[in-house]
């Protein structure tokens, strides 16, 4: 009787067994769990977005002297300054510290599906952010505008809140401890929240063409022409055109400076 022997597959006839998921999957799985992480951590996540609605509701002075768009475009651009330096950074830097990037560049996931699924987070954070400034500006102050200004607010609150991200990218590229990123973001915070308001409030006169170039001022004009579609005029698009460069340079410096870990 003869024996028949059934030889093993080869290694290569192995791989191709293996079924490798595409980038879109591993992008639509890092997000499900981003997401369900940030409502895990819904606490402080609420609290940034706290932070303008206080300012909003607190204002109410201001929509006489300076009107209702001064007051709305100035939180929005505090939201997202809150957003981008103090929430992005610090998520950024104590999950770096923990290791979890360097255990996901491990697994079948590429480096800008990991970094696309975190922006998009904060991005969707931008928009309730956004949306529910416009909800209390209603609520509170009685402000109504027309649904492009809506519409278009909206969607330059999106591209100015690229700023902060990135230049929260770059705080988390140059400190690598995670208790420094809270240190460093938190005071460059608070510089942009003094010479922007205090510049907007007419304090800085002499450095009014500074605070109008600066990410703040140049974010505050852009929103507050979006508020309002028919007052956007050629300086408004050039403010615009300012902060596509500060992001720009922001992400080219935060890119580049990133580390994975933090040895």
């Amino acid at each position: 009787m003869s024996s028949t022997t059934i030889a093993a597959p080869s290694a290569p006839a192995q791989l191709k067994q293996m079924t490798i998921p595409s980038q879109g999957a591993v992008f639509a799985a890092l997000l499900r769990a981003d997401l369900t992480t940030q409502w895990r951590n819904r606490r402080s996540s609420l609290l940034v977005l706290l932070v303008p609605i206080i300012i909003l509701t607190t204002w109410g002075w201001t929509i006489k002297i300076f009107g209702p768009t001064f007051a709305i475009a100035n939180s929005i651009t505090v939201g997202l300054m809150a957003n981008g330096l103090m929430g992005y950074s610090n998520s950024i830097a104590r999950d770096r510290d923990k290791g979890i990037f360097q255990r996901l560049r491990v697994a079948p996931a590429s480096n800008w599906a990991i970094m696309a699924s975190r922006l998009t987070v904060q991005l969707i954070m931008i928009v309730i952010m956004t949306l529910a400034i416009f909800l209390v500006a209603y609520q509170v102050h009685h402000i109504t505008m027309t649904a492009g200004g809506y519409a278009l607010a909206l969607l330059v609150s999106i591209v100015c809140g690229v700023v902060y991200l990135s230049l929260g990218q770059v705080i988390v590229g140059l400190v690598k401890n995670p208790e420094t990123v809270n240190a460093t973001s938190r005071f460059v915070y608070i510089i942009f929240i003094m010479v922007g308001m205090f510049g907007e409030f007419g304090a800085l006169k002499k450095w009014d063409w500074f605070v109008h170039w600066s990410p703040y001022g140049a974010v505050k004009r852009v929103i507050d022409g979006g508020l309002t579609p028919s007052t956007w005029t050629s300086e408004t698009t050039m403010y615009l055109v300012a902060t596509l460069i500060y992001s720009a340079i922001f992400s080219f410096f935060g890119i580049r400076w990133f580390r994975w870990t933090t040895r």
